[in-house]
């Protein structure tokens, strides 16, 4: 495609982050129609179960009717399996993050949590066409069950996938670590290298999470960095209408 795309992607989406989140959405609104994918967490932290906060949940039927997009995003958002039992699993467990529910998951308690997030989102009514993991990990077993689910796509940080064989489409994603202000500058300097990198690329994806919403210089460097690319010529669109665009297109020229 040569029209050069933007995804403005939330991460952790859940009653209790949205706090964090309103102020910066409320810019972004009086930028324009920028659509926004929110990645929703249906009991985040086994705390905030959606169901349970009918206010929240109208908020986001509300942002379904202006064109965004909805994702699965894990079940809890945490890691609740056993103790890790080797090196490599201790350090993406307990080094790497705390938050990756579904590295360690088998396939039978993978396809358990991939259906109450489905029949969740059926319950209200939202379309739903792709899952991310939390902290973009899918162990063997997840990954078989999400390719069964008749999902249309996954993601890690430098890809969209399509299910269920995973194909892979080049989609570089943009993220920090800010909880610390060492991390916080350390991350604008990789976002800036990242995007001269890419800067041709057909689509970028600006990943943000809670946390850089809790300080001013994270959370200004995402809404500027909004207005630099749409100043350049990029068209924000959800995942799904550019997987959906990208799919069309590869039709054509096959």
């Amino acid at each position: 495609m040569a029209e050069r795309s933007l995804m403005l992607v939330l991460h952790d989406v859940a009653p209790e982050t949205w706090v964090d989140y309103e102020p910066f959405v409320r810019a972004v609104d009086a930028l324009g129609n920028i659509p926004i994918s929110w990645l929703v967490v249906p009991d985040f932290h086994h705390r905030n179960r959606l169901e349970a906060h009918p206010g929240f949940c109208r908020m986001l039927d509300g942002r379904l009717s202006r064109g965004d997009e909805l994702v699965l995003h894990g079940c809890f958002h945490a890691d609740d399996a056993p103790a890790p039992r080797s090196p490599r699993d201790w350090f993406m467990r307990r080094v790497f993050t705390h938050e990756g529910e579904f590295y360690p998951l088998d396939e039978a308690e993978a396809s358990v949590r991939l259906r109450q997030g489905i029949d969740l989102f059926a319950r209200l009514q939202w379309p739903l066409h792709g899952f991310v993991a939390p902290a973009w990990l899918l162990g063997p077993g997840a990954r078989r069950a999400l390719a069964k689910t008749g999902l249309t796509y996954t993601s890690d940080p430098g890809h969209l996938y399509l299910l269920p064989d995973y194909t892979a489409i080049d989609a570089p994603g943009l993220v920090w670590s800010a909880r610390s202000a060492w991390r916080r500058g350390v991350s604008r300097l990789v976002s800036e290298r990242m995007l001269d990198r890419h800067r041709h690329a057909s689509v970028l994806r600006l990943g943000l999470h809670p946390v850089d919403m809790r300080h001013e210089f994270s959370r200004r460097y995402w809404l500027d960095l909004l207005t630099r690319l749409l100043d350049d010529g990029r068209q924000p669109v959800t995942k799904i209408d550019w997987l959906s665009r990208y799919s069309l297109a590869s039709s054509a020229v096959a």
